[in-house]
């Protein structure tokens, strides 16, 4: 983990005895982000979390006989973190279980807190691990905090509600909120070029336990709300209450799975022009752990929408001291039950919700549910995938060298891990790359993307990380760059490398990808690698396949390899024990996988086996030595040529001065022919012959060792053999 953390060039920030970076905002218009932990909040920069522009700590003193855990005894756990127009933060911590909320300000690479403090109940959590949201929200003249919320102590009362003049909330009844669990608070300007005149809408995604179904054990459903920007509450019935809460069950379950509906865990809202065509993608997560099954569900905001003000409610039923939940089939008031207030609204005279019947406030105030659910965009989950829980989700619109336009989506897992999934079609949603983000296996508690800086950033118990949306070097192959699928990247035939698609408009002919298809058809083919070996040797071939899902195949002279008990598939190769003659030629090993349900098959790696020449030292021990032997048989030609010319001389000249050969051997001949032979000559003529018979008797101990070492080879084979299987074995036990 350590070498992927390192490698993906990721930086961290952490300070020593900070923990819980669960909370981050954004400052796209200063290039900071704002990150508040346990008793601090940190200015980091944009570009590099390392660097800290600034910080502040924080401390409480509060009544301790209120709390029984001494571990979170005077800790304040930061949980708000909102701009505000002027620029200056919202920021509200747990405070040691007695919420409170300061002003703070940016200047100059400092942050100073206004010690403005004001009572943060409603605001943040009295218990730091109960789950809250928020989103401040533009208003006419202002701007209103909007909360999802425990608003006491022991965390029972939980609202949805708006903090500004008039403060409205939600009612304390089962039937409106049942033990929720909120995750998440978003506005769509709906008021926007609407032909209906209808009203911005502020949507709130939670859990709870759902009222509906008639089961012994409470089952946990997860859910959308929504009310009106505008909604002032009723003027008798519902007074600060809201009167166009809604809420609706959410389906994001995988058909056939027999396990409880995943629990929603974290929304990201994808944001369009036209703010219809704006989506949700959202995260599920198992509620029992006899499923590992979590799943991504994209939903529309003009689907959500359509239920509200087209579907119908349901209305409890009361038999024998039961309450059931069935489809309401009476009439319906007019203006319509949890509407906003719209041109038909205002042609009837209400002009604000204080104006709306009682008739449509008791009949929204006893019926805020929905029948049905809201269906996914895709008609089901867009993504599904087994193992660790999904908790985190953020999505980014990326242009690809086609001009086309693809969601790719960053999921945040309880392991720490961030897979990274692209939607190419719908029911075509693949995780094409995951990165370890954190050194140590933990939670991803917030995850959070920045489209100038086009990098992630995690946050967890121990610290901060930041991560690029994209890392196309470390795809060092065309193959690898094209079957990567990742929009962020393309294979930029030029320069041979994969390069970054940074704009799409003015890319040139030299940049490819492929998206849809994975041709890799113009990536140059490898040429094969030559390999010489020896007789009876061993040789290994390496072929690693860079996707971990592809299956391996080898070839030998472009038919499939007969295993055998002389080859050996491996994890990372092929071994071939004992070479043969007959083991010369091309191997080519192929992975095949499968992509977009048809099979891919690329070359990994080529090799063309060449038997070797006899070894160089033998070689070149056999050349010199017959050098040397046929130069010693010709200087001994040589020397018997001078003696017998020097015979012959002797032979002519009949006065010769024997006294000058003190040392001499007269020979005859049968004619009483002498030749007068010296010692030395003896001596010469003796040591040619020796020479010879030691260089002659070298050459052949080299001919007879070489044989001899073949022989030794065949007779060491059922050895070899045994020593192959007892390999095979061990190979086989490693692989276990």
């Amino acid at each position: 983990d350590v070498k992927l953390f390192l490698w993906l060039d990721a930086k961290i920030f952490r300070e020593n005895g900070i923990f819980n970076y669960s909370t981050m905002t954004l400052r796209e218009d200063q290039g900071l982000l704002l990150v508040g932990a346990r008793e601090a909040v940190y200015a980091l920069n944009l570009e590099d979390v390392t660097l800290k522009w600034a910080g502040v700590r924080n401390s409480c003193s509060v009544s301790r006989f209120l709390l029984t855990d001494n571990s979170v005894e005077c800790h304040n756990y930061i949980k708000t973190l909102e701009t505000l127009d002027d620029g200056r933060m919202l920021v509200c911590g747990s405070n040691a279980y007695s919420p409170m909320c300061d002003y703070m300000n940016y200047t100059n690479g400092t942050l100073t807190l206004e010690h403005k403090r004001e009572d943060g109940r409603g605001k943040a959590p009295f218990d730091p691990f109960q789950k809250s949201a928020c989103v401040m929200v533009d208003s006419n003249y202002f701007q209103d905090l909007y909360t999802a919320i425990a608003v006491n102590f022991l965390g029972t009362a939980q609202v949805f509600q708006r903090h500004s003049s008039p403060a409205i909330r939600t009612e304390y009844r089962e039937s409106w909120l049942n033990k929720p669990s909120f995750i998440h608070l978003d506005v769509i300007p709906e008021s926007v070029n609407n032909l209906d005149g209808d009203d911005d809408k502020v949507y709130m995604f939670f859990s709870e336990e759902a009222v509906e179904f008639d089961l012994e054990k409470k089952l946990r459903v997860s859910r959308v709300a929504r009310v009106c920007k505008g909604d002032m509450g009723g003027q008798r019935t519902l007074q600060s209450k809201w009167t166009s809460f809604l809420k609706i069950r959410l389906d994001c379950t995988v058909p056939f799975d027999p396990s409880l509906p995943a629990i929603i865990q974290d929304v990201f809202l994808m944001k369009h022009q036209d703010w219809s065509k704006s989506v949700f993608y959202a995260v599920f997560a198992p509620q029992t752990i006899t499923s590992d099954l979590s799943t991504v569900c994209a939903f529309s905001v003009d689907d959500i929408g359509r239920v509200f003000s087209e579907g119908r409610y349901l209305t409890p039923v009361t038999a024998e001291s039961e309450t059931r939940w069935v489809t309401y089939t009476g009439d319906e008031p007019v203006p319509r039950a949890g509407s906003c207030i719209n041109n038909a609204a205002r042609d009837m005279g209400v002009e604000i919700s204080l104006d709306l019947p009682d008739k449509t406030l008791q009949f929204v105030r006893n019926r805020p549910l929905m029948e049905g659910a809201v269906p996914p965009l895709t008609g089901g989950p867009l993504l599904q995938q087994r193992g660790a829980k999904f908790l985190r989700i953020v999505v980014d619109r990326v242009m690809a060298a086609d001009g086309e336009t693809y969601q790719v989506m960053f999921i945040g897992t309880e392991e720490g891990k961030v897979q990274k999934a692209v939607q190419y079609a719908v029911g075509d949603t693949i995780i094409i790359e995951e990165i370890q983000v954190f050194q140590v296996t933990e939670p991803i508690r917030v995850l959070r993307l920045s489209s100038g800086t086009r990098h992630l950033y995690a946050g967890s118990e121990s610290g901060v990380v930041q991560v690029p949306v994209r890392d196309c070097g470390r795809h060092v192959s065309c193959l690898d760059c094209i079957l990567a699928r990742d929009p962020y990247c393309a294979w930029d035939t030029i320069s041979a490398v994969c390069a970054p698609v940074s704009n799409p408009s003015s890319i040139s002919r030299n940049i490819y990808q492929s998206l849809i298809h994975a041709d890799a058809s113009i990536c140059p083919r490898s040429e094969p690698v030559p390999l010489t070996f020896i007789i009876r040797s061993n040789i290994y071939l390496p072929c690693q396949p860079t996707s971990k899902l592809a299956q391996v195949n080898w070839q030998f002279a472009g038919q499939s390899l007969q295993i055998s008990k002389r080859h050996w598939v491996l994890n990372q190769g092929l071994l071939i024990v004992s070479v043969e003659a007959s083991d010369a030629g091309r191997y080519s090993c192929h992975s095949v996988e499968d992509v977009k349900g048809r099979l891919y098959t690329r070359t990994e790696a080529a090799y063309i086996l060449l038997p070797a020449e006899p070894p160089v030292g033998l070689r070149t021990s056999v050349a010199v030595l017959s050098f040397l032997l046929g130069a010693m048989v010709l200087w001994h030609v040589r020397r018997h040529l001078r003696f017998m010319g020097r015979v012959n001389s002797a032979g002519d000249s009949p006065n010769h001065d024997r006294r000058a050969i003190p040392r001499c051997t007269v020979v005859g001949d049968s004619n009483n022919n002498h030749t007068i032979i010296t010692t030395e000559d003896m001596d010469e003529h003796q040591t040619s012959r020796v020479s010879a018979a030691l260089l002659s008797s070298f050459l052949g101990f080299m001919i007879i060792w070489n044989v001899v070492r073949d022989q030794l080879s065949h007779r060491e084979k059922p050895r070899i053999g045994r020593m192959e299987e007892e390999l095979k074995e061990n190979i086989d036990g490693l692989r276990k």
